[in-house]
């Protein structure tokens, strides 16, 4: 099993790193970090990733993620922080970066509903943020759920607080919905595929909104280490300052899990 598993990782990461790179997109998936067990109590994983790309520049990326999950022991909450950082250097030019903090509460109401609770702060200088604080909350829905397959759906509202990395300064104060689609597909014991596509236009102009998606492609070469392969999407309809509005990456790297 694990060879064949690394042999479908290594085919699909020379194809990506083949692929173009444009930019840094960082996006929550918030499912992707969801650790499906019915283990009572703390849960974890840490994982990195590298990308390289060399068409009419050369472009070097790196993160970092970590990731911790609480289960409490009625099985009725969920605490999730998530943490991410990236570096992004292009050619001889000095190391972008951004960092994210999340943390998220999750209420089981019943079966097929949960309430969710979250709070985020980040930064990230490729899209001329100096910093970004969100908080919402909203009803998440178990559309579907089989032994190979997950689909679940939220409808959120968020409070945003954004500072642009220009000058002069500009700030904003927003109200956004946060709607999200997300899917898991395990065809295999040892691969697993999630999507997580969101849409947060402005509550008071729609046409000002953002879309996100990110898969996730995860080959588990033992019990507690896999190799993941990721493809950030980012579109901005009204980015800080000169930041582009399109910005998408791919990355490999590894996940190992506490």
């Amino acid at each position: 099993m694990i060879q064949k598993a690394l042999s479908i990782f290594c085919l699909l990461a020379i194809l990506i790193m083949l692929s173009p790179e444009k930019g840094n997109a960082q996006i929550v998936n918030v499912e992707s970090a969801r650790m499906q067990s019915d283990t009572i109590g703390w849960m974890g994983s840490f994982g990195t990733s590298f990308s390289m790309n060399k068409n009419k520049v050369k472009i070097f990326g790196a993160s970092a993620d970590a990731h911790l999950q609480y289960k409490t022991s009625n099985d009725q909450g969920l605490w999730l922080i998530l943490g991410n950082l990236n570096f992004l250097k292009i050619e001889k030019n000095r190391f972008l970066s951004d960092g994210l903090l999340h943390l998220r509460y999750n209420r089981k109401v019943n079966e097929w509903l949960r309430w969710e609770f979250f709070g985020q702060f980040q930064n990230n200088e490729v899209t001329q943020i100096d910093s970004r604080l969100l908080f919402g909350t909203g009803p998440r829905f178990k559309l579907a759920k089989t032994k190979t397959f997950r689909l679940y759906a939220a409808s959120l509202l968020m409070y945003e607080r954004e500072k642009e990395a220009i000058s002069p300064v500009i700030r904003h104060s927003d109200l956004r919905s946060s709607s999200y689609l997300s899917f898991t597909w395990l065809p295999k014991d040892y691969l697993e595929l999630i999507s997580t596509s969101y849409f947060q236009p402005l509550l008071k102009k729609f046409s000002d909104f953002r879309i996100m998606n990110q898969f996730v492609f995860r080959v588990k070469a033992t019990p507690h280490f896999s190799l993941t392969m990721k493809w950030n999407y980012l579109h901005d309809r009204f980015p800080a300052g000169t930041a582009p509005k399109t910005i998408y990456n791919f990355s490999t790297g590894f996940t190992y899990d506490l």
